[in-house]
């Protein structure tokens, strides 16, 4: 099992903004900051969750491309409010929502691009 998962970003900015905006309807918000001056260098990261970080975004690597990560919603009105408020946020369409059958017959989920280009998707796996 997974504990947390981070990756860079080019722009620290852009894609803060981004990610809070999109991340809002999951439920998902930072909730833990690591700043340059407690790194000890030029670095600086952000962690998303409700309680604890699991999902991070910083400085100091090489941009992340080509990554696909895929949170859990709730149910299809909260994949339908990441879509649309990804989007909002400067995200690019990558599939619309809606079900997918060839993962299985209740796989709903919607799919946008990041600042960077990463694969980013809201998915709810119950029958509605």
């Amino acid at each position: 099992m997974l504990d947390h998962i981070g990756f860079s970003v080019s722009n620290m900015k852009v894609s803060r903004i981004f990610y809070e905006k999109s991340l809002k309807p999951l439920g998902l918000a930072p909730v833990m900051e690591v700043t340059p001056e407690m790194t000890g260098t030029s670095d600086s990261h952000v962690g998303f969750g409700s309680d604890r970080p699991f999902f991070w975004i910083g400085t100091g690597g090489e941009p992340a491309t080509g990554i696909h990560v895929a949170f859990a919603a709730q149910n299809r009105k909260t994949v339908d409010e990441f879509h649309a408020a990804a989007l909002a946020a400067g995200g690019r369409d990558n599939g619309k929502p809606g079900l997918r059958p060839h993962y299985h017959e209740n796989y709903y989920g919607a799919f946008v691009l990041d600042p960077d280009g990463n694969n980013i998707e809201a998915v709810c796996h119950a029958a509605e």
